[in-house]
């Protein structure tokens, strides 16, 4: 933690030697033109690159996991994620682990062009809000991926933190509330995947690649993020003063982060900004991955991915 802020406080000093590509254009085909040139290459996912796989969200009324969780009692929803509560009554995050499991849905067109950027050896990691764990379902390696608030890729017994084997866990929870019982027995205490609850520290992985990975950024890649959630908010700002930044959402944000003795605070998309890297593209995630390909040449390698899994999936089901 305290190298994450020494960064943010003196990137001006550090990075002031990097980040020296430029965008010929502020748009998709300036960006791709950077990445065609070889850019080294940082991701930052949130929820908006997993919603074509089919996985529901939090809030959405009738269909939300949290309303979908209310059968259960829960005080109010995000209890779900807290730890006394867990110690209390674990079944509402058993059974909210169940729905999101990895494997039974695709990872998209989004998680399949990072894939391409590992791949083409461009990418520097992709650092992930989401718990869904589609990156490594993408065939990302473990190293490539940072995932901020953890995922179902392993497992704790929070009593004694006894590692779990996730398949472990993942046997127990389908087979039902007693195969979860004899589990916790055997482990002596709770058993959870490692998700971030609320009030756990973020893990230390997240913190350790920081440094070299945003200092050896040519590009950075945001999307489906509101960026409201720090510090992951802050990592924006972690590349050098100079380095293009796009950011693909719904909605544009990440304009003003409270970081203001730093040398840059969040995106300026403005047209007379002071440094001309940030670029907008308002839309879904998919539809940039598919359209940066375009530009890039890689639809086709794309194409032949997202058929790969799409036939995975569908000989699965």
């Amino acid at each position: 933690m305290r190298a994450f802020l020494f960064l943010l406080s003196h990137r001006g000093r550090c990075l002031s030697l990097f980040g020296r590509r430029s965008l010929a254009s502020r748009d998709l085909k300036g960006v791709a033109e950077v990445i065609r040139d070889g850019a080294k290459v940082v991701v930052m996912l949130g929820a908006g690159a997993s919603v074509s796989s089919g996985l529901p969200d939090f809030r959405s009324p009738g269909t939300g996991l949290y309303e979908n969780l209310q059968a259960y009692g829960l005080p109010y929803p995000e209890a779900v994620f807290e730890l006394d509560y867990f110690r209390q009554n674990p079944e509402p995050f058993y059974e909210l682990a169940r729905s999101l499991w990895p494997g039974s849905r695709p990872p998209t067109p989004t998680h399949l062009f990072v894939r391409l950027l590992d791949d083409k050896r461009q990418l520097v990691r992709c650092y992930t809000q989401n718990i869904d764990s589609l990156e490594s379902a993408a065939g990302l390696s473990t190293d490539a991926v940072v995932a901020a608030h953890g995922n179902f890729d392993s497992a704790t017994c929070i009593d004694n933190g006894r590692d779990v084997d996730a398949s472990e866990l993942r046997a127990a929870l389908f087979a039902g509330n007693e195969a979860m019982r004899r589990l916790n027995a055997r482990y002596g205490g709770l058993v959870k995947s490692d998700i971030v609850f609320f009030g756990e520290p973020l893990p230390d992985r997240f913190f350790a690649t920081l440094q070299r990975d945003f200092l050896a950024a040519d590009l950075l890649l945001v999307v489906g993020t509101s960026l409201r959630v720090y510090p992951f908010a802050s990592l924006i700002d972690l590349v050098a003063p100079t380095t293009p930044r796009l950011l693909v959402n719904r909605d544009r944000v990440g304009e003003n982060l409270p970081f203001k003795n730093t040398v840059a605070s969040g995106f300026d998309f403005s047209e007379n900004a002071t440094l001309p890297r940030d670029v907008f593209y308002r839309g879904d995630a998919d539809d940039a991955a598919f359209a940066l390909a375009d530009f890039i040449g890689w639809r086709e390698d794309l194409d032949a991915l997202v058929h790969q899994f799409s036939a995975e999936a569908a000989a699965d089901y």
